[in-house]
């Protein structure tokens, strides 16, 4: 009887440790079953994952790189146009130093005392061509005294503040001036016609000798306008006339009145 109850539990412990193989056999095998269709369902989810940001990654250093460049340019062109806005300051002096200096040099002032001003204004109209000045009063301008610039006669003072003056241009319409030419036996009045128009001059008798290129000046005759001398107007045609006795003359300023940047002021005063 004894003998019979062992060799059941011998039985017994057998199959239940079979069992257990089994168990452990049959879990290890499901576990590496869901371990493998795990792998099977992540991966698709993992290799797009990583299909999509390696991209991404891309056009992020591209976009960094990208804005780099944008930067660069940026500071590049700033300093094209620091480079640029200081070569045109560099020619703009130098313009106006040339400018200046043929300003200053009217030889025909002789010694009368000048005051050199800059341009601030132009307002020329068809008939009214007049210009500004940044000089007035307190720099010694005063109305009437007459204005070079440019090799010749530009025109004169007409109205003054203290800081500034307006001359009123040989073109303009109300502008006349006083002249002669060659050896100075012959006078004659140039006037201005307005904006865009030659100059008009009186009769001039054919028992002068005129030809183009010659200069009419200041006469300087006594109670004038202008001392004597300014270069007013050269000549650019010369018409004769079949029974005329005197020329048709086309004539225009000596000095060159677009674009003045600075003129000269004779302080000189009619009657002086």
């Amino acid at each position: 009887m004894a003998i019979v109850k062992r060799r059941r539990r011998a039985v017994a412990g057998l199959v239940a440790a079979t069992i257990m193989l089994g168990v452990f056999q049959f879990t290890g095998g499901v576990a590496s079953g869901l371990r493998s269709t795990g792998n099977v369902i992540v991966s698709p989810f993992a290799w797009t994952i990583n299909l999509i940001a390696r991209p991404v990654g891309h056009l992020s250093s591209g976009a960094l790189n990208y804005s780099e460049l944008v930067a660069q340019n940026k500071q590049l062109r700033y300093q094209l146009g620091q480079a640029q806005l200081r070569a045109n300051e560099s020619e703009a002096t130098n313009r106006q130093l040339r400018e200046l200096s043929a300003t200053l040099d009217v030889s025909y002032v002789n010694s009368l005392p000048t005051i050199t001003a800059q341009v601030n204004e132009q307002s020329p109209t068809n008939f009214i061509a007049s210009i500004g000045i940044s000089k007035g009063t307190n720099e010694g301008v005063l109305v009437g005294m007459p204005v070079v610039g440019n090799g010749g006669l530009v025109g004169r003072v007409v109205a003054t503040t203290l800081h500034g003056a307006t001359i009123q241009l040989l073109t303009d319409a109300a502008s006349s001036v006083g002249c002669t030419f060659g050896d100075g036996t012959v006078n004659a009045i140039v006037s201005g016609r307005g904006l865009n128009h030659a100059l008009s001059v009186t009769a001039v008798s054919l028992k002068a000798t005129l030809t183009p290129g010659t200069i009419f000046a200041t006469n300087g005759l006594q109670g004038g306008l202008f001392p004597v001398g300014l270069p007013v107007a050269k000549v650019t045609a010369v018409t004769l006339t079949p029974g005329a006795t005197t020329y048709d003359l086309k004539l225009k300023p000596v000095a060159e009145l677009q674009n003045l940047s600075y003129v000269t002021v004779i302080a000189w005063e009619p009657g002086t």
